[in-house]
């Protein structure tokens, strides 16, 4: 079965407010429990709180995004002569280059910081707010990290998000793991290869895109081919997967089986796979079923499939697609 060669935890960066810490401006917190009881465990959390970050006290005024949505000012709401735009901006620019290694952030929403998207923007005389902002901290920390996986905690009530930006955590590791590593002409096809069908769940068209990519690998080509290459990545596996598309890749991959199991077998699979697709069960039903053929009749090629095991099964976030 695929597995990465080392144990070594994802870091990932959050707000502190979502893991308890009594930071917001009312000296409260916005513990969320889907980080702190369950994927704590496998991940080891930075918090920032870039209020906090930035010198203001605990409690304190509350702020927010004024003026034009595009290049807001971050103020108080009591003082608008309190004006932290340019302070935030700059806390923000060192903290994205001072953070380790991190492989995703976790961000609180409708925050005027941290924000990812939606965020009310008020006029210039403090009416009319719009949904159409992105926090100070949230909008430089993306552009300093273009294919850091970033979501709101928020966004993460919905299962197919959840999956799929937890999911893009551990791209994104093997990712850096595989630049840090050398990049060569022979792992850089080995690591597509054992993307294939990861990749083709969320776009057949991106999978093509990175194949051709991979068409003239000579020289010096495959280092600034990679960086092409991860782009498509992140881009691609961002993108929310139907059940259509699980569909068509279970059935790739039960076409590796239709040779070694029997007729009994084959149409247990099938069923299955047919079950998932109507929505009367859940994905890990056809894809415990496919490990289980897969157990008993190994192939080097599929065991190296991230899809069969994309992350920590305690999860259990394909008991909710």
């Amino acid at each position: 079965m695929n597995s990465d060669p080392t144990p070594e935890l994802p870091k990932i960066g959050v707000s502190a407010c979502l893991l308890g810490h009594p930071v917001r401006y009312d000296g409260g917190h916005k513990r969320d429990r889907f980080l702190v009881d369950i994927l704590s465990e496998h991940v080891e959390f930075i918090p920032v709180c870039p209020e906090t970050g930035v010198g203001l006290p605990v409690p304190r005024p509350p702020i927010r995004l004024v003026g034009d949505p595009n290049t807001p000012r971050l103020v108080a709401v009591d003082d608008r002569a309190l004006d932290l735009t340019t302070t935030m901006q700059r806390y923000a620019t060192d903290q994205a280059a001072s953070l380790p290694r991190i492989c995703g952030y976790v961000l609180k929403k409708d925050s005027p910081s941290c924000g990812m998207e939606r965020v009310k923007v008020y006029g210039i005389s403090g009416k009319g707010a719009i949904r159409k902002g992105t926090g100070i901290f949230a909008r430089i920390l993306m552009e300093q990290f273009p294919l850091l996986p970033v979501e709101e905690e928020g966004r993460l009530n919905d299962p197919v998000l959840r999956e799929n930006f937890v999911n893009r955590i551990y791209i994104y590791q093997r990712w850096l793991r595989f630049l840090a590593q050398g990049v060569s002409a022979p792992s850089l096809i080995d690591f597509h290869a054992a993307h294939k069908y990861l990749i083709m769940a969320h776009s057949q068209a991106a999978y093509q895109r990175m194949g051709r990519l991979l068409s003239d690998l000579s020289g010096s080509k495959p280092r600034s081919i990679s960086t092409a290459y991860g782009q498509e990545l992140m881009t691609a596996v961002k993108r929310r997967v139907h059940r259509r598309q699980h569909v068509n890749v279970l059935q790739h991959i039960m076409g590796y089986f239709k040779k070694r199991i029997d007729s009994g077998d084959r149409l247990e699979l099938a069923s299955s796979i047919e079950s998932y697709r109507r929505g009367e069960t859940p994905l890990i039903v056809p894809i415990t079923l496919l490990r289980h053929f897969l157990r008993r009749y190994p192939d080097d090629y599929l065991q190296k499939q991230y899809y069969l095991f994309p992350h920590p099964e305690k999860l259990g976030l394909r008991n909710a697609l």
